[in-house]
């Protein structure tokens, strides 16, 4: 009763996170004078109103499972990596650089090539905050933090300064890359109105299979939340922590960089100077949070941030109503999943308290059927 009972809990928490973060976003809204009811009503039309917008929201959550996937990793063995922007960041150029540079390859040999190439860069990128905590105890925290600012103007640099003239549309873009390097299919294009989905999509769900094997029925998985849970007991029944923490992260960056190949060879076609850290590293952390890590918490956080990302652009010209209030509304769900012990402790004592009643229910009927049974004797 108790497995099941803490089962629901960790379904209700999301669920719960997600109405309060929409309802105070309501609440924001009529407190603007903004009609909530129009409000959400344009967010849906413009997210799944037509083939396209659905097509655009598919899109959008695909590089956010790759990104929370990596965070999953990670987090299960004890720590945040903070880095998948910049990770991810790192299997964009990557993937692009070697698209423009290999342009006559056949397809089967180009793409896969580029979409390996990018994941093993954010497997690099990754690996030095690894091998920093493992060895020498450094924050990973502070460490992934400026790995992204320094992986960000290393990015800016590599296309000013050593990208070949060749490769460059301009001085902050690259070429489009050719089609044999191109995560779009025309057949799913046209499927979803001309919108940008490409074949990453299904790579995203390889992706949620292959974790989701790794961490439960391997033993490097068994390692992972070892180390996780308790790394002193792990290093006296013979795991190497220090391994079990460097690989973690490097499949962690792996995925972040394969969300970064998403975005260069299916979505833009091309790098261009990023002026920020992207987006999809810190969205694809509060999407792993919000699904807890599992799977199929992750596919269904990463549609409803991809949801009120898309439709949150449809607000403005639906509804009038500012993006920065989707923006809001999407750090209050955040805000509940993080206090997420507070509804942990309303919903114990909501069963602690049905459980109560249900042990007087019973002790109560027990006189009542002796009675009953002392009568007919």
């Amino acid at each position: 009763m108790n497995d099941r009972n803490e089962k629901i809990r960790n379904l209700l928490v999301p669920i719960f996170s997600v109405i309060l973060g929409l309802v105070l976003g309501a609440i924001l809204m009529a407190a603007f004078g903004y009609n909530p009811g129009q409000g959400y009503s344009s967010m849906l039309n413009a997210s799944l109103g037509s083939q396209r917008s659905i097509g655009e929201t598919l899109r959008q959550a695909t590089p956010l499972i790759f990104t929370a996937l990596g965070f999953s990793v990670a987090n299960s063995a004890g720590f945040f990596n903070i880095g998948l922007s910049g990770q991810a960041l790192c299997g964009w150029i990557v993937s692009v650089w070697v698209a423009l540079a290999f342009p006559d390859l056949p397809k089967v040999i180009l793409l896969p090539t580029c979409v390996i190439l990018g994941a093993l860069a954010g497997a690099l990128a990754a690996a030095i905050p690894g091998v920093l905590r493992a060895f020498f105890g450094t924050s990973e925290v502070i460490v992934t933090i400026m790995m992204n600012y320094i992986l960000l103007y290393l990015s800016t640099f590599a296309l000013h300064d050593i990208m070949p003239d060749t490769y460059r549309s301009s001085l902050d873009s690259s070429n489009l890359i050719g089609q044999n390097a191109s995560l779009r299919l025309p057949w799913l294009t046209q499927m979803f109105g001309g919108s940008r989905v490409n074949a990453g999509l299904f790579l995203a769900l390889i992706a949620l299979v292959v974790v989701w094997l790794l961490m439960k029925k391997t033993t490097l998985g068994f390692e992972i939340r070892s180390v996780g849970l308790n790394p002193f007991a792990s290093e006296y029944a013979g795991m190497s922590s220090k391994r079990t923490i460097v690989f973690s992260m490097m499949i962690s960056g792996a995925l972040a960089g394969l969300g970064g190949v998403v975005e260069g060879l299916g979505t833009y076609q091309n790098f261009f100077v990023q002026t920020t850290s992207l987006a999809i590293g810190f969205d694809g952390m509060a999407v792993s949070l919000l699904g807890s890590g599992s799977a199929i918490g992750i596919l269904l956080s990463a549609l409803l941030f991809s949801i009120l990302k898309i439709g949150g652009l449809g607000m403005q010209t639906g509804a009038g109503i500012p993006f920065e209030i989707v923006n809001v509304s999407i750090a209050l769900i955040i805000f509940f999943v993080g206090i997420n012990f507070l509804i942990r402790f309303i919903m114990a004592k909501f069963f602690q308290g049905k459980k109560q009643e249900a042990i007087v229910e019973t002790v109560e009927s027990k006189p009542t059927n002796q009675s009953q049974e002392g009568g007919e004797l």
